[in-house]
């Protein structure tokens, strides 16, 4: 395995933040080429357009609130304490309702989100 396709241990603090789309933040943090972990600061009204990737992802809201949109017609509000998974492929949105933390896992791993 290539040194850059792993990173067993980190601190949030020290790592870089990306922030794409707009007033969506991510850092980037441990992974290998199975799995990725990512944490998000999500500002109210900012938006995350429909979209879909190979990647299994399991997410965890921490606090705050967004909507999520899966296809064209089902959708649920996450709150602090609630836990989703989107299937590879599936499509899916969201809208940030109010200023959130989320931590998503990503399987595999997201090669552009190095």
């Amino acid at each position: 395995m290539a040194h850059d396709r792993i990173r067993p241990l980190v601190r949030r603090s020290e790592l870089p933040v990306v922030e794409s789309p707009p007033g969506i933040f991510r850092t980037t943090l441990a992974y290998d080429e199975q799995t990725m972990l990512c944490h998000f600061r999500l500002t109210r009204g900012a938006r995350i357009p429909l979209h879909s990737h190979p990647a299994v992802q399991n997410g965890y809201m921490i606090s705050g609130r967004m909507k999520f949109l899966m296809g064209e017609s089902k959708s649920f509000e996450a709150l602090p304490g609630t836990g989703w998974c989107f299937l590879s492929g599936e499509p899916h949105a969201a809208e940030v309702l109010e200023d959130s933390e989320v931590v998503e896992c990503f399987a595999p791993m997201r090669p552009e989100y190095l």
